[in-house]
């Protein structure tokens, strides 16, 4: 019998790491005094899938929208009343899943421009993605109707390399480390700044608080990243 509340089918694995934050996203930003309250996920983790990135930028690899396409049906026929895809680069096959499900898909590009239009209107918005996102233009195509613009790192191969290195795991000690981990996640960031400012006797004003947050979060990810490529360059 279908289920009679929302029901979200996550097509997962693309990577695992990325499917499992969406997850503990969702669940940390839920509302929740028991158990019940949490939101009905169904997932497809499926690491299986043909890579994108050989299909889009190398053009070495199988396609994978059969494969995609196939998770977003069982996840459909298994109840699933809308679907998410935490990956970026696989939103190139945004409209082939449209095309084989009857349910919505919840676009990443689109709710992320749609934000951005309406938080920073013309401003000038730096990406991190891989290659095949900027070579199917999928943030720039989404902007069009606005007055922002999409900049490019000055070093994409960089961007590569550490996206490569999280797929093969070399960066996960320091995705696990509890400090840099939660040094970079505004879920954890806000309350802390609002305890620190507390505990030094400072006044607790939200929007400074969260400016607060998203700089430091900001300062974080640029020194994660110049680890990652130190790293890497050690290896």
């Amino acid at each position: 019998m279908p289920a009679t509340h929302p029901v979200l089918g996550i097509i997962g694995g693309m990577g695992p790491d990325g499917t499992l934050e969406l997850m503990r996203r969702i669940v940390a930003r839920t509302p929740a005094a028991d158990d019940r309250d949490h939101l009905h996920m169904i997932v497809e983790s499926n690491p299986k899938i043909p890579s994108r990135i050989a299909h889009l930028v190398e053009r070495t690899g199988e396609d994978p929208t059969p494969e995609i396409v196939r998770i977003a049906r069982n996840l459909e026929r298994a109840g699933a009343t809308a679907l998410a895809m935490p990956c970026n680069t696989a939103h190139g096959y945004a409209d082939a899943i449209r095309a084989g499900v009857a349910i919505p898909l919840l676009d990443m590009i689109a709710l992320t421009t749609a934000h951005l239009a309406r938080a920073v209107p013309g401003r000038r918005i730096g990406l991190l993605a891989s290659t095949a996102v900027y070579n199917t233009r999928l943030y720039e195509r989404a902007l069009d109707a606005s007055d922002a613009c999409i900049v490019p790192p000055p070093d994409q191969h960089a961007v590569m390399e550490l996206i490569r290195g999280v797929k093969r795991g070399d960066t996960r000690e320091l995705y696990t480390t509890h400090d840099s981990g939660r040094a970079i996640d505004y879920i954890f960031m806000t309350p802390a700044l609002a305890k620190a400012a507390k505990d030094a006797g400072k006044a607790v004003d939200p929007q400074a608080i969260e400016k607060a947050a998203k700089l430091s979060i900001a300062a974080m990810t640029l020194v994660r990243l110049y680890r990652v490529r130190g790293h890497m360059a050690a290896q």
